[in-house]
């Protein structure tokens, strides 16, 4: 892959194949969370966000659970 020049920034064009491997769509929103020598990972926003849901899923925090409401008075008590 070549690095282009792009505005101020730099930018690569991703192989056909590997952005049918990745699934990856025009318009898709990605992260780069790790670079190491020769290998980039990357997160899309979507798998960020379900990510993040199932985290707080398994902290079992109130909020989750089903008819819970935020009291206002309440998160404000000290």
């Amino acid at each position: 892959m070549q690095i282009s020049k792009w505005g101020n920034s730099l930018a690569i064009r991703l192989p056909k194949a590997l952005v049918d491997e990745l699934g990856l769509k025009e318009g898709d929103e990605i992260d780069v969370v790790a670079a190491r020598k020769g290998t980039i990972e990357i997160e899309t926003k979507e798998e960020r966000r379900r990510r993040a849901i199932a985290n707080m899923e398994a902290r079992n925090w109130p909020a989750l659970t089903a008819g819970w409401e935020f009291d206002r008075d309440e998160a404000n008590e000290r």
